[in-house]
């Protein structure tokens, strides 16, 4: 072996386990900074503009459209959060009261007379009250969850301020893309090692497809949130406009999404209206609000990122499994980068895939 092979193949070994140790120290801000990646993505032309509009000062334009996310993301949050908070102690308020007044026994006469399984829903009350006092369990029930939470805190305070140091992070990568994302860009283009055609196919195709995962999934949250809203201002809910966008804000979550409004409201409605109007609710958050997610996302991101409906709907489901929510637009990426390298593999090795004759035996 000589001597350049052997700086190489130390060279090789440095490389990696520096790699490694990058890798080690960058896991904790995966998330945040594929989050700024996207929302990069998404304002970049924006930012493009502002960049021309104030002669070339990148700094100044990424400064300014980074505070202007911030201010969009943060003060919706803040006032919705306000708004759950105060509406959820309203509420648990006048439950208590509707208890101390004798309304689960009216509720509970009012079961017993239902035909065929009323005499069933006497039986599972009765075993699901703690010694026959369905009121004293509710608000016992009610502390029990009080105390839990305070038990709680610190842990909530913790994810709290983890979350909160992730945000940070975000807006912190953020500026730095929007300031430096062309130099970045590029440097990574060059770095690819395809020809300049399926260089150009392959980013085009994970331009594409980021553009419509993101749009995908606002838009079907969007579409989520007025579904929701038309029932809320039909049934006659109070704060109809309020409930439905905090719908389509909870629809982007992965689990729960506009249930976990719909159905309080369905809860709200069975206590203080006829039930047809409960039942309405339910039917409606079951068969419409909820099946549009399952509906909408594929046909808006398969219809933009051309991708085929089932193994796109596996790959949001399977993104959302390891990744957690940014997976859900990390898992169709992925999925688009793998099809995208098997198009350029058959292109490049055609005679490969081809069927081959079979040999003539003399």
């Amino acid at each position: 072996m000589t001597r350049q092979q052997v700086f190489a193949i130390c060279f090789l070994a440095l490389l990696l386990f520096l790699l490694y140790q990058i890798v080690i120290i960058f896991r904790p801000f995966v998330i945040p900074i594929l989050w700024a990646a996207i929302i990069t993505r998404l304002a970049f032309p924006l930012n493009v503009r502002l960049t021309r509009l104030l002669r070339g000062r990148r700094s100044v334009s990424a400064g300014l459209l980074t505070l202007l996310i911030l201010i969009i993301a943060v003060i919706p949050i803040v006032y919705l959060m306000f708004v759950l908070v105060q509406e959820t102690g309203v509420a648990y308020a006048a439950f208590s009261e509707w208890v101390r007044g004798g309304g689960v026994n009216r509720v509970t006469q009012y079961l017993t007379r239902l035909p065929i399984i009323g005499s069933k829903v006497q039986e599972f009350v009765g075993q699901a009250v703690v010694g026959g006092n369905l009121e004293g369990s509710l608000l016992e029930g009610g502390k029990t969850v009080s105390m839990f939470l305070l038990s709680h805190a610190a842990d909530m305070a913790k994810n709290a301020f983890a979350f909160t140091l992730a945000f940070l992070v975000m807006i912190f990568t953020l500026f730095f893309f929007f300031k430096d994302g062309e130099r970045l860009y590029r440097g990574l283009y060059g770095l690819v090692p395809l020809s300049e055609t399926h260089k150009e196919k392959f980013f085009s195709r994970l331009d594409q497809t980021m553009a419509a995962v993101v749009q995908g999934t606002i838009l079907t949250a969007i579409t989520q949130g007025i579904l929701a809203g038309v029932a809320y201002w039909f049934l006659g809910v109070p704060f109809p406009m309020v409930l439905a966008a905090l719908s389509a804000l909870l629809a982007l979550l992965p689990f729960g999404g506009t249930a976990l409004i719909w159905v309080p409201v369905a809860g709200y409605l069975f206590w203080t209206a006829p039930l047809w109007k409960a039942a309405a609710m339910i039917i409606w958050g079951v068969a419409v609000v909820g099946l549009a997610d399952n509906f909408l996302k594929p046909l808006f991101i398969g219809r933009g990122a051309q991708l085929p409906t089932l193994f796109l709907f596996f790959s949001i489901l399977g993104g959302l499994a390891a990744y957690g929510f940014v997976g859900m637009l990390l898992g169709p990426i992925l999925l688009a980068i793998v099809i995208t390298a098997i198009e350029i593999y058959q292109e490049e090795y055609p005679e490969e895939l081809g069927p081959k004759s079979p040999r003539r035996h003399s």
